[in-house]
C-alpha cells in the first residue's frame, strides 16, 4: 500500500513507518519536526512568523483582522506541493489540528486530502476536543487539566488546549469525524472518552521500534543514578514541580547512595544519550497509560516513574509492576523512590519486566500488523 502519515509525536511515526515498511509498503510522513526534538519527516513543513519580533506582528494582526498568517504560511507550503500528497491508499492524521493551523487554513488541507487520496484516519494521541472536553466534564480523571484547574497555568500557557474547547474547534473536529473512516486511539488516556463512539475503531498502542534498543543486562554499581529531563513548556503539565520536590528530599537522603541528573530542552538524540546511564528515568504524572519518552526507558531496562494506574494493569492484565504509577504527591514520589534506592534488585526486577511488556504490546510490527488489518478492513 501506498501510505502518508501526517504529523510527528515523539516519534510515533517513525516508529510506525520503520513496521509498515519492513512489510513492503511505501510510507511518506508530511508534517513538522515536533519542536526541538527534530523528529525526520520525508516532507517538513516549517512554523513560520511564530517567534521573535514577526511574532508580536502576526498577533497583533490576528487581533485587528483575525488574520493568521502562520496558519496561511503553513497552508501556502502544502499548497505548492499539494500533488505529492494525493493517490494514497490510506492517510492518517495524528491529531485533529496536525497543521496547527485555524480552522479555516486547516480545513482547507483537510478537503484536499479527504478528496484525493482513498481512506483517511485519525489518531488521538494528544490533545483533541474529545479527550480535552472529557476531562473537563471529568476532572477527577488524572490529565493536565489537573494542573490547569488548579491554577498553575494560565490560560495563555494552556492555549493550545483551551483550543480544542472553542466553537471552531468543535466544527473541524466534526468535519473531520464526518470524513474520516476512523479514528484510533493510541493509549488508554485516549481511550476513554472515545468509548462507543461509532466512529471509534479500537485502541492500538503506540510503536516501539525494539530492533532499535537490543537487550542489555542492567548493572548497579556504587550509585544509582537518577534521571530527570524537563521541557519547560510542558513543565506543570508534566508534574515536574512534584518531581523537583521529591527530588530535593531524595538528594539529602541519599547523598552517598545517588547521582541525580537534569536536563532542560535539549534535542531528542541529547536527551537520549544522557539518561542512557540513567537506572531510574522521571517521565510524567496525570494519566493512566505511558507516552513514548517512557515506553523508549522502559524498553532499555529502567524503572520510569511515569502513568502506569490501575486501569493500565487491568487492561494489559498485569499482575507485577512494570513501571512506577507516579502521583502528585511528594511524599508518596519520595517514598517510592526510597524504597528503590534501598533495594537496588528491585530495579532490575522491574526493568526486566518493563522490557518483557515492550515486546510484548508494543513490538512496532506487532502495532504496524494491528494498524494495516484495521486499514484493510475499514469501508472494506
Amino acid at each position: 500500500m501506498k501510505i502518508l502519515l501526517i504529523g510527528e509525536y515523539s516519534r510515533l511515526h517513525n516508529s510506525l513507518k520503520e513496521g509498515l515498511q519492513k512489510f513492503g509498503h511505501d510510507v511518506t510522513i508530511l508534517g513538522f519536526k515536533d519542536g526541538f526534538k527534530d523528529f525526520p519527516v520525508d516532507f517538513p513543513l516549517e512554523k513560520k512568523w511564530d517567534s521573535g519580533f514577526r511574532k508580536k506582528i502576526k498577533l497583533a494582526l490576528l487581533i485587528l483582522t483575525g488574520f493568521d498568517i502562520s496558519s496561511y504560511l503553513t497552508y501556502r507550503q502544502f499548497w505548492k506541493n499539494k500533488k505529492k500528497f494525493k493517490g494514497f491508499d490510506v492517510v492518517q492524521l495524528i491529531n485533529e489540528n496536525s497543521f496547527f493551523c485555524d480552522y479555516t487554513h486547516e480545513k482547507k488541507i483537510l478537503e484536499y486530502l479527504f478528496k484525493h487520496n482513498q481512506k483517511v484516519f485519525l489518531l488521538s494521541a494528544g490533545d483533541d476536543y474529545m479527550y480535552v472536553n472529557y476531562n473537563f466534564e471529568h476532572p477527577q480523571n488524572p490529565s493536565i487539566v489537573q494542573p490547569y484547574l488548579a491554577g498553575k497555568l494560565a490560560d495563555a500557557a494552556f492555549s493550545n488546549v483551551l483550543k480544542f474547547r472553542t466553537k471552531a474547534f468543535e466544527k473541524l473536529h466534526n468535519y473531520i469525524y464526518e470524513n474520516i473512516q476512523g479514528v484510533i486511539a493510541t493509549d488508554l488516556d485516549y481511550h476513554l472518552p472515545l468509548q462507543n463512539h461509532p466512529k471509534y475503531l479500537g485502541l492500538i498502542p503506540s510503536p516501539m521500534n525494539v530492533d532499535t534498543f537490543p537487550k542489555k543486562e542492567v548493572v548497579i554499581n556504587e550509585r544509582i543514578v537518577i534521571f530527570h529531563g524537563i521541557n519547560r513548556e510542558s513543565y506543570f503539565k508534566k508534574g515536574n514541580d512534584y518531581f523537583e520536590k521529591a527530588l530535593e528530599i531524595i538528594m539529602k537522603k541519599y547523598d552517598t547512595k545517588i547521582d541525580v541528573f537534569v536536563t532542560e530542552n535539549v534535542p531528542y538524540n541529547d536527551y537520549i544519550n544522557r539518561y542512557n546511564q540513567a537506572h531510574i528515568l522521571l517521565d510524567q504524572l496525570y494519566g493512566h497509560d505511558q507516552g513514548s519518552n517512557a515506553l523508549e526507558a522502559m524498553a532499555k531496562g529502567k524503572v520510569v516513574f511515569t502513568n502506569a494506574s490501575t486501569i493500565f494493569e487491568k487492561h494489559y492484565k498485569l499482575t507485577e509492576k512494570v513501571a512506577i504509577n507516579a502521583l502528585p504527591d511528594v511524599d508518596y514520589l519520595v517514598s517510592e523512590l526510597s524504597f528503590l534506592i534501598e533495594n537496588p534488585t528491585e530495579i532490575i526486577a522491574i526493568g526486566k519486566r518493563a522490557r518483557a511488556f515492550i515486546e510484548k504490546e508494543h513490538d512496532y510490527l506487532k502495532i504496524a500488523a494491528k494498524f494495516l488489518a484495521i486499514w484493510q478492513k475499514a469501508n472494506a
